[in-house]
């Protein structure tokens, strides 16, 4: 790939670490301000590397509940990168040593990215760029948010939480609009999300949004 189609792939992917990076600084802030040590929310962020997944366990820990119960709230919310892992095993590449490596770098974001582009080996090289950047910046603002603690509070404060869901809209548009049976998917797969929204835990509708894969059809080849 050429070094232009790389610099346009880290540029397009900067939208992405910036909303990481101000989640990530309020997480480790909410962490602290909870009660928590300093290098809880980051080991966590570097182990477990989930945002939901972290936010939960920290919710679960801070409401008086036991690191089990913690960990089992996280497994669960995070079950759905395994679908995720299958739409990009083939990105990660042959060795054990990257598809180790690729597999602690699936989240909502890099996938999304990934599969966005318009060939398999731009799709490999986004999912890297993004895949990697997005660690080290959520990381990053994980520790400076830890460190700031009460300083900073809750950034959901300021609405700046929403630059998540709109960076992932933003990526999903184009294939929206061109391809049909991912609309279908998409449409049936939020409505089941929000119909059980009021109903169960944070992190549980996006599970049941991937049964709207189910009227997808045939899966186009990579």
């Amino acid at each position: 790939m050429r070094t232009a189609e790389r610099t346009a792939l880290v540029r397009d992917s900067a939208l992405v670490w910036l909303a990481s990076g101000v989640v990530g600084i309020s997480f480790g802030a909410i962490a602290v301000t909870g009660g928590l040590p300093v290098w809880v929310p980051v080991v966590m962020s570097l182990v477990v590397y989930a945002g939901s997944a972290q936010f939960s366990a920290v919710g679960v820990l801070l409401a008086g509940g036991g690191p089990f119960a913690a960990a089992v709230t996280g497994l669960l919310l995070n079950t759905r990168t395994a679908a995720y892992g299958l739409a990009v095993a083939d990105l990660l590449g042959p060795g054990r040593a990257s598809r180790l490596l690729g597999a602690h770098l699936v989240t909502d974001e890099t996938v999304a990215f990934a599969l966005a582009q318009p060939d398999p080996a731009r799709r490999r090289t986004a999912f890297w760029i993004s895949g990697l950047g997005l660690f080290a910046v959520w990381n990053t603002g994980v520790l400076l948010g830890a460190l700031a603690g009460s300083t900073l509070g809750d950034t959901g404060t300021y609405g700046l939480d929403a630059a998540f869901p709109a960076v992932l809209v933003a990526l999903v548009l184009p294939t929206l609009r061109t391809d049909a049976a991912v609309r279908r998917s998409a449409l049936l797969g939020a409505a089941l999300a929000l119909a059980v929204t009021p109903a169960v835990p944070a992190g549980v509708p996006v599970l049941v949004a991937l049964a709207g894969l189910l009227v997808h059809g045939d899966r186009r080849p990579v």
